[in-house]
């Protein structure tokens, strides 16, 4: 597939993973010495002692999307962490199923979604929907904590607080986690290029609240959540558009 080229279906193994038969090497709490102190309490929560450092994860969900009405889909989505994501869903306009994708794989960014299979409801591809979709990877590292190795990690000046940095395709995208004095992440905000408004792109404040958490093979992670434009803003809760419960989780 050409880096540039279009395509009309993603499937979840388009994503690269770990190369096979390399072993991971395991979690230990010792190993998160010379982080900072809010980034240490999250690791610790969220990865049981002696767990894989997972490289990537695969992930069944479901919840609702804003598309003009808040719609119900069901969706499966593969996460590497710095380097690629596909997301595959389902959901309905007038009674009549819609199918697509969201992704960014070997640097590009798009999205492709059909009616009952045919009919084209968005393509989309470009440097605004790549750089867009390189930012939703860098948040949704927070879905994969046992791959904390590829980002580098600062403290806030809030003592709750932290920053995950990611170098994606030679662009950093910074990331701020909340969590609370247990290690919980709360929510995950940054700055993120897009067009939630239809005034053309441009970097507007983004976050994810987290509601409730889950726990998959020694790996606990946002369960359920929101995402929303224009965070810690007046139009936040107009501009959430997004509520997903994840139901099983896999990791490599």
């Amino acid at each position: 597939m050409s880096r540039h080229t279009p395509t009309a279906r993603a499937r979840l193994d388009d994503v690269p993973g770990p190369r096979l038969g390399e072993p991971l090497p395991r979690f230990t709490s010792a190993g998160t010495a010379g982080l900072p102190e809010a980034t240490r309490r999250w690791l610790r929560h969220a990865i049981a002692e002696g767990t894989p450092l997972h490289r990537s994860a695969a992930l069944t969900m479901h919840g609702e999307i804003r598309i003009g009405s808040w719609r119900p889909f069901t969706a499966r989505q593969l996460i590497v962490p710095g380097s690629a994501f596909v997301w595959q869903a389902r959901t309905a306009i007038l009674g009549l199923p819609v199918r697509g994708f969201d992704r960014y794989v070997d640097g590009v960014g798009e999205m492709r979604w059909r009616l009952a299979g045919v009919v084209p409801v968005l393509s989309a591809q470009g440097d605004d929907v790549t750089r867009s979709a390189a930012g939703r990877l860098a948040g949704e590292g927070a879905l994969v904590p046992t791959a904390f190795g590829v980002a580098t990690w600062t403290a806030d000046r809030d003592h709750d607080a932290f920053v995950g940095r990611w170098l994606i395709d030679g662009d950093e995208h910074g990331v701020r986690f909340e969590v609370g004095p247990d290690g919980r992440l709360r929510r995950v905000t940054m700055d993120r290029w897009g067009d939630p408004d239809g005034r053309g792109h441009a970097l507007h404040h983004f976050g994810v609240t987290v509601d409730a958490e889950a726990t998959f093979h020694g790996v606990t992670m946002p369960g359920r959540f929101r995402a929303s434009w224009w965070a810690g803003s007046e139009p936040e809760e107009e501009g959430e558009f997004f509520r997903a419960t994840i139901t099983d989780a896999s990791f490599s």
